[in-house]
């Protein structure tokens, strides 16, 4: 009779977090949305960072010599 209710207890805990996971699919899909965004913005800023840096190392040496 225990182990019954020990797996009565578990499937009841499987049905609870599915749910929960379940009704959460839309946070997390926007989430991921977001998360991408701001990873392209960031992508973009550091990309214009690096040629600033890269025109500014050809400029040093270009003058230099």
């Amino acid at each position: 009779m225990k182990a019954f209710f020990v797996g009565l207890l578990i499937v009841l805990a499987v049905f609870i977090l599915s749910g929960i996971g379940f009704l959460l699919l839309p946070l997390i899909f926007v989430l991921g949305l977001l998360l991408r965004f701001i990873a392209s913005i960031l992508f973009i800023f550091l990309s214009i960072w690096l040629l600033g840096k890269f025109v500014i190392f050809v400029w040093e040496n270009w003058v230099r010599k």
